[in-house]
């Protein structure tokens, strides 16, 4: 098919899937940034990372995988609803997943970081119900190879991502010299990293981090009140008033 006509094929898809969108079900959440829970807040962190030609080689698997998974498994959903209107859930996903890393054909998978495959999936559910909520952010497309800019994005489990002296040590990949330019405060707990190399060459980590964001509450001591005033802008309860230097008045006095 020529590329107008197999768009307008996956434009059909999707308007039907909104047509019935009243009997698809999905069972994960959409993961957001910013206050993720009640006093907590995440922040990120970009910082450039040095890997060597080896753990460049690596990244580049897992960039390559990643963007497998999320095609394979677009392609599974539209499949999916073209033969009984049914749409696969992220933990059908992840079940096939796991079973096709067994597989002689796609045993390739567990040479990367598994998490940041999983991580694959959650895009992909997260993008479908971005679709199925307000249907003008377009449907899910097909990540291609030959976009400029790479990343994937892994979980920080059981201390599997930790920043030690000037390295970065990532799942799979080992410690990579990174360049911390900015000090993270000892009370930010790393929650995940997504790596990625722009069109230039260069390699960047985003490190994002939740904290406590809760103010303290401090006994007064002292009052102050302030009423506004039409000759001086203000008074306050102990009767004074701001004492303006009224330099233009003196002015046009002389």
């Amino acid at each position: 098919r020529t590329w107008q006509s197999r768009k307008n094929y996956y434009n059909k898809i999707s308007w039907n899937i909104v047509r019935n969108w009243y009997i698809v079900k999905l069972d994960s959440p959409v993961h957001s940034v910013g206050k993720s829970r009640w006093n907590a807040w995440n922040k990120a962190y970009q910082f450039r990372i040095y890997p060597n030609s080896e753990q460049q080689i690596l990244l580049t698997k897992t960039f390559g995988c990643v963007r497998l998974v999320y095609n394979y498994f677009l392609d599974r959903k539209i499949k999916q609803y073209q033969l009984d209107q049914s749409t696969l859930t992220y933990t059908q996903c992840a079940k096939e997943l796991a079973r096709l890393k067994k597989t002689e054909e796609f045993r390739f998978l567990k040479e990367v970081d598994s998490i940041s495959l999983q991580q694959s999936l959650r895009h992909l559910d997260a993008a479908f119900q971005n679709f199925f909520r307000t249907p003008r952010t377009g449907f899910p497309r097909f990540k291609s190879r030959k976009t400029n800019r790479k990343s994937y994005t892994t979980n920080c489990i059981n201390g599997n991502i930790a920043i030690e002296n000037g390295y970065l040590k990532l799942p799979k990949i080992g410690r990579v010299k990174l360049k911390q330019h900015r000090l993270i405060p000892s009370d930010y707990k790393l929650k995940s990293v997504t790596v990625s190399q722009i069109p230039g060459g260069t390699y960047y980590v985003s490190l994002l981090f939740e904290y406590e964001n809760q103010v303290q509450e401090q006994e007064l001591q002292t009052f102050l009140g302030l009423d506004f005033s039409m000759h001086e802008l203000y008074r306050d309860s102990n009767g004074k008033e701001p004492q303006y230097p009224r330099y233009y008045r003196q002015a046009v006095r002389f």
